[in-house]
C-alpha cells in the first residue's frame, strides 16, 4: 500500500474507533437517588406560594395574589417588596446572580445574568435589588429574530415579568442563578417571544369561556386552558455525537444507513430502560422536580435510543415555561451523563421520529374540566357545548393551526406513517361520534328503540362515560377522555405557538356561539334549545373534518381530498395560512397580535426555514466532500492495488469480476455525489439572490432539499461498500443502540 494510502486510512478512522472503544468502557456515572419524599423536594428551588408566605409580609402576598388571579398589574410599592423578598429566599439559597427569562423568536430561552451587587454612596459593596430590577429590564434585542419590526441598529428590547409564573432557581456548576420569567416586547411595544401572545390568549379564552359557561354555572368566573405536555427524545452517546458533524451541528443524522436491525421488532417501546438511561433519568427528574415541573412518567418509546417523558397537566402558561425549562435540563443533565439528548422531529431515518404531544382542556375556578363529560343532562349539554365550540375552532381554522406546528424539521414527521398526516383532521371515537350524528339528525336513539325530539327532551342526552373511546395515534387532534391530544407539534418546538393558535381561535368561535345562542334566546328559544340549535348547526358544519379510520393510509388521503381538506406538506406553503384575511383578522379582533405582528413572524419562520434548510445542505456537503468521498477512494485505492497486484500474479480478469464491479460502483457513487455537491451549491447560491422569503423558502423546499436525499443515496451505498474499518462516522448500529 503507498504511504500516503496509508496515512490517509490511519487518519479516517482514527475518530471513530477512538469514540467507539470510548463507548464500550463507559462507566455508569452513579446516582444518588433522592432520599426525601417527591412531596418533600417538589418545589423546593421555586419562590411559590409557600416561599412567599415566608419571606413576603401577608397583605404584599395577598395583594401579589389578587393581581396574579385578575390579570392586573402590580404597582411599584408591592413590587419593592416582592423583590426584597425574592432576593432573601434566592440568596438563602446561595443564589449570587438573577436574570429575566424569556422565550424569543429563536425558539430556545434567552437570559442575561446580573449580580446581585451595587455600591452605596460611600462606596461600599452591598447586594442590592428592587422593584425596578424585577417588573423590567433592557436587555440588546438587536440580535433576536423581529421580522423587520425593528432597525439592526437599533438594540432597544423590554423584559417585562410575568407574575403568574413563579421566579425559580437554576443551578450551575458555579452557583445558582435567580430566574424570572418575562415577556420580550419591542421599543415600540411589539412582542418579540411566545409568552406574550400565549398570555393575551389565554385572556381572550378566558373572557369568551366564562361568558358561556355562565349559561350553567353562575359561580364560574374564570376558564383557563391547561396543558400537559409528552416530551419525547434520543439520547447518543455524547463521544460518538461529537465524531458527527451533522448530530451536533444540525441536531440529525444527515447520512447513515439503516442498520439490519431497528425498530421492526417493536422490542424497545416500553421495554426495559437502560442502566445508563435510567440514572439520567432520575437526575432528570430529581431537578426537574425541585424546580417544581410535575414530571409523572417516563419509559421508551418506539424507536432504539428513543424514550419519553410526561408531567401532570398544568395551567397552560406555567406547562409552556416548565417545558421549555426541561429541554435546557435535559440538554445540561444528558451531559453529566456523557449523552447528548436530540430533540429533532427526525434525529435518524428509518425509525420512528420524535413529538411534543399537547394534551389540551379549559378549566374553571370552581375545579371543573370542560372537557370530562359529566354524569348528569346539565352537566352533560355542558360538556358537549364545550366538545363542540372546540371541533369547530379546530374546523374553522386547521390551517392556522398547521402553520404553527410547521418548521424544517416537523417537515420530516407530519405525514410520514409514523407521525400525524399533514391533513388536519379530529378523532372523537365512536361513542361520541354516534352522539353528534344523533344530535345532528335531531334525535337521540335509545337502546329500547324509543325516540325523542332532542330539542323538546334534554333529558334524553345520555350519560357520556370518561375514557369512552380508544386512542387514535395517527390523528393530528384526537379526543382522549378529558382532553384533546394535538400530537402533530414538532419535539423541538415551543409549544407556546401552537397554543396560541389554538387559543385564539377556541376564543373565536366562543365569541360567536354566544353571540347566536343569545339571538336565538332573545327571538323567543329556550335556552336549552337555543344551545341545542346552535350546538346541532355547528356539528353540520364541522362533519367533514371529523375522521375515525386510520390517517396514514392512502384511502383516507383520497377522502380527505373528497372533503376538500388541505394536505400542505411543506412548511413554507404551510405558513401562507398566516397572512389570509382570515388568520389576521382572527388574531387582530381577538388582541393577540397586530398585523404587524403576524407579518414579522411570517418573515421570521421563512427566514428560519430558509437558513436551517441552507445549514443543512452546507454540512452535507461539508461531510460528503471532506469524509465520505476521501473514505470511498481510500478504498478504492485498495481496491486498485488489490486488482494490480493480482494481475502481477498471473490472475485472469474473468476471476477478478467481482473486485472490478465493486470498483465501478464506488466510482459511480462517488463522482454522482461530487456532481450533486456541486449542482446543489449552484443552486443556493442562485436562491440566495431571491429578494421574497417566501419564494426563497419555496426555492430551497423545492430545488435544494431534493439534493439531500439524492446525496445521501450515494453515501449510504458506499457506507456498505467500503470497508468497516476505514468509515470515518459513527453508523446506525452503533449511535442507536445504548449499553
Amino acid at each position: 500500500m503507498p504511504y500516503f494510502c496509508a496515512i490517509i486510512l490511519k487518519n479516517m478512522s482514527t475518530i471513530r474507533k477512538e469514540a467507539l472503544q470510548t463507548v464500550r468502557t463507559r462507566q455508569l456515572i452513579q446516582v444518588q437517588a433522592p432520599t426525601a419524599k417527591i412531596s418533600q423536594i417538589f418545589g423546593e428551588n421555586v419562590f411559590d406560594r409557600k416561599s412567599m408566605r415566608e419571606f413576603l409580609a401577608e397583605d404584599v402576598y395577598e395583594s401579589l395574589m389578587a393581581c396574579i388571579e385578575k390579570g392586573t398589574r402590580v404597582d411599584k410599592e408591592i413590587a419593592q417588596q416582592v423583590a426584597t423578598g425574592m432576593k432573601n429566599w434566592a440568596m438563602s439559597k446561595g443564589a449570587t446572580h438573577y436574570t429575566h427569562w424569556f422565550q424569543p423568536l429563536t425558539g430556545a430561552t434567552a437570559e442575561k445574568h446580573d449580580a446581585f451587587f451595587s455600591l452605596n454612596s460611600d462606596g461600599e459593596a452591598i447586594e442590592a435589588f428592587g422593584g425596578g430590577a424585577l417588573v423590567q429590564q433592557e436587555p440588546d434585542a438587536s440580535s433576536f429574530p423581529n421580522g423587520g419590526i425593528r432597525n439592526t441598529f437599533e438594540a432597544r428590547g423590554y423584559t417585562a415579568w410575568d407574575p403568574s409564573s413563579p421566579a425559580f432557581l437554576f443551578s450551575g456548576p458555579a452557583g445558582k442563578t435567580l430566574c424570572i420569567p418575562t415577556i420580550f416586547v419591542s421599543y415600540t411595544g411589539e412582542s418579540l417571544d411566545y409568552k406574550s401572545p400565549l398570555l393575551k390568549s389565554i385572556g381572550a379564552v378566558e373572557a369568551a369561556g366564562v361568558s358561556v359557561a355562565q349559561y350553567f354555572d353562575k359561580n364560574i368566573t374564570k376558564v383557563y386552558p391547561t396543558l400537559g405536555i409528552e416530551q419525547e427524545y434520543f439520547l447518543v452517546d455524547g463521544t460518538l455525537f461529537a465524531a458527527r458533524p451533522d448530530l451536533m451541528l444540525a441536531g440529525r443524522s444527515l447520512f447513515g444507513h439503516a442498520p439490519a436491525r431497528g425498530q421492526q421488532l417493536e422490542d424497545h417501546y416500553f421495554g426495559s430502560i437502560p442502566e445508563r438511561v435510567h440514572a439520567f433519568m432520575v437526575d432528570l427528574e430529581y431537578e426537574a422536580l425541585r424546580l417544581g415541573i410535575p414530571l409523572k412518567t417516563r419509559h421508551n418509546e418506539v424507536a432504539p435510543g428513543q424514550f419519553e417523558c410526561a408531567p401532570l397537566f398544568e395551567e397552560i402558561n406555567l406547562a409552556v415555561d416548565h417545558n421549555q425549562l426541561l429541554m435546557d435540563l435535559m440538554e445540561k443533565i444528558a451531559k453529566r451523563h456523557h449523552f447528548r439528548v436530540l430533540l429533532h422531529e427526525k434525529p435518524f431515518a428509518g425509525v420512528n421520529g420524535s413529538g411534543k404531544h399537547n394534551n389540551w382542556s379549559l378549566s374553571t375556578n370552581t375545579g371543573k374540566n370542560l372537557l370530562s363529560p359529566g354524569k348528569t343532562p346539565k352537566n352533560n349539554l355542558m360538556f358537549l357545548t364545550f366538545f363542540v365550540n372546540t371541533i369547530k375552532a379546530f374546523h374553522d381554522y386547521a390551517d392556522l393551526i398547521r402553520a404553527a406546528i410547521a418548521s424544517a424539521s416537523n417537515d420530516h414527521r407530519l405525514g410520514a406513517n409514523e407521525a400525524p398526516p399533514a391533513i388536519m383532521s379530529a378523532f372523537l371515537g365512536e361513542q361520541l361520534s354516534r352522539i353528534l350524528d344523533e344530535i345532528e339528525k335531531g334525535k337521540i336513539e335509545h337502546n329500547e328503540s324509543e325516540v325523542r325530539s332532542l330539542m323538546h327532551s334534554i333529558k334524553a342526552i345520555p350519560e357520556i362515560l370518561l375514557d369512552n373511546t380508544d386512542r387514535n395515534r395517527t390523528s393530528p387532534f384526537a379526543f382522549t377522555g378529558n382532553k384533546f391530544e394535538l400530537r402533530a407539534v414538532g419535539s423541538s418546538a415551543n409549544s407556546a405557538q401552537a397554543m396560541t393558535a389554538l387559543n385564539t381561535a377556541m376564543a373565536k368561535t366562543l365569541t360567536d356561539f354566544k353571540a347566536e345562542v343569545d339571538k336565538l334566546i332573545g327571538d323567543g328559544d329556550s335556552r336549552e334549545t337555543a344551545l341545542l340549535t346552535v350546538i346541532q348547526k355547528y356539528i353540520k358544519q364541522t362533519k367533514k373534518i371529523r375522521f375515525e379510520g386510520n390517517g396514514y393510509g392512502e384511502e383516507w388521503r383520497l377522502e380527505a381530498e373528497k372533503r376538500g381538506l388541505a394536505n400542505v406538506r411543506t412548511t413554507p406553503h404551510a405558513l401562507d395560512a398566516m397572512m389570509t384575511k382570515k388568520a389576521i383578522d382572527l388574531y387582530t379582533k381577538t388582541g393577540v397580535f397586530t398585523k404587524r405582528e403576524i407579518e414579522a413572524r411570517h418573515e421570521i419562520l421563512l427566514e428560519d426555514y430558509i437558513k436551517k434548510i441552507q445549514i443543512e445542505s452546507r454540512i452535507i456537503g461539508d461531510m460528503a466532500l471532506t469524509k465520505i468521498v476521501p473514505a470511498a477512494i481510500a478504498y478504492q485505492n485498495l481496491l486498485v492495488n488489490n486488482l494490480k497486484g493480482l494481475k502481477e500474479l498471473g490472475i485472469k480478469a474473468e476471476s477478478t469480476k467481482g473486485q472490478l464491479d465493486l470498483l465501478e460502483r464506488t466510482s459511480k457513487h462517488i463522482n454522482t455525489i461530487i456532481e450533486k455537491v456541486e449542482a446543489m451549491r449552484l443552486t443556493r447560491k442562485r436562491l440566495n439572490e431571491v429578494e421574497h422569503a417566501r419564494e426563497r423558502s419555496i426555492g430551497y423546499c423545492d430545488e435544494v432539499k431534493p439534493f439531500f436525499d439524492e446525496i445521501r443515496y450515494h453515501a449510504d451505498k458506499l457506507e456498505l461498500i467500503v470497508d468497516d474499518e476505514l468509515w470515518p462516522l459513527p453508523k446506525y448500529r452503533e449511535l442507536l443502540f445504548i449499553k
